[in-house]
């Protein structure tokens, strides 16, 4: 067989005004476009952005995704980058790679990222689904556990390492991005946004409580949103039975909006 043939195609870049590359793959199709926004460490090859954007040329629909600074196929260091860094990449993909309304799917941290760009771009944004989203994530589940040994470290070294069940390497937790973060928070104060939001939340999270997702609820100020707990679900939500239930939100969301 021909590797070549085999590969998956090489991204497009779209690159900064400061000369950062952002790695993104862009599919034409109708609007509301579908926007794609991946967790902390992960990126566009994950198996959610790759399904979702599957079913969107299935359907038809104008699909987006992309790697943040520092993270997949994009330019940068991963511990340069910060909260405030990731939402820019996200406000500028939207601004410069996508036309008309769009829906932004935020996993896990990208959760976070989608309300900063709707909060940033309420008029470009016609509906939000976060997947297990981690408004907040450095604030309320970093810095309440953190150990002597690792605040010591983050003051020593301006970083420290935890080892996961997502990977081999440890996963560095900066003190730009703490510090960052609590310039980002969105769950301290009722956000401004009334676009339709759907959340979707594992009750046997490890890594976020699925109690963050009510949080998120009531800071809203738009009424059309809807939680679903799945008494199961752990954080990824990307078994197959989570996977339909993503395509039927996605689904039922689009024929609301088109």
């Amino acid at each position: 067989m021909n590797d070549a043939a085999s590969a998956p195609p090489a991204p497009q870049i779209l690159t900064r005004l400061d000369g950062a590359a952002i790695a993104y793959h862009k599919t034409a199709g109708k609007s509301p476009g579908v926007v794609f926004l991946s967790g902390f460490m992960s990126d566009m090859t994950g198996g959610k952005a790759l399904f979702v954007e599957d079913w969107c040329k299935a359907r038809g629909q104008a699909f987006l995704r992309f790697d943040y600074f520092g993270h997949g196929q994009s330019s940068g260091e991963f511990t340069d980058g910060c909260i405030g860094r990731w939402a820019d990449d996200a406000i500028y993909a939207l601004d410069h790679l996508t036309e008309g309304p769009q829906v932004l799917i935020g996993s896990s941290m990208g959760g976070w990222l989608m309300l900063l760009a709707a909060l940033a771009r309420p008029e470009r944004v016609a509906g939000l689904i976060g997947i297990a989203p981690a408004p907040d994530f450095t604030e309320d589940l970093v810095v309440p556990r953190l150990e002597d040994e690792q605040k010591a470290a983050l003051e020593r070294d301006g970083v420290f390492y935890v080892y996961s069940d997502y990977g081999p390497d440890p996963t560095p937790y900066t003190k730009k991005l703490i510090d960052d973060g609590r310039d980002h928070l969105v769950l301290r104060e009722k956000m401004p946004l009334t676009c339709p939001v759907r959340i979707l939340q594992g009750m046997r999270d490890p890594d976020v409580p699925w109690q963050t997702a009510l949080r998120i609820t009531e800071q809203l100020e738009g009424d059309d949103v809807e939680t679903q707990l799945v008494k199961t679900g752990d954080h990824r939500l990307s078994e197959p039975a989570d996977l339909d239930r993503l395509a039927r939100t996605l689904g039922a969301l689009l024929d609301k909006l088109e």
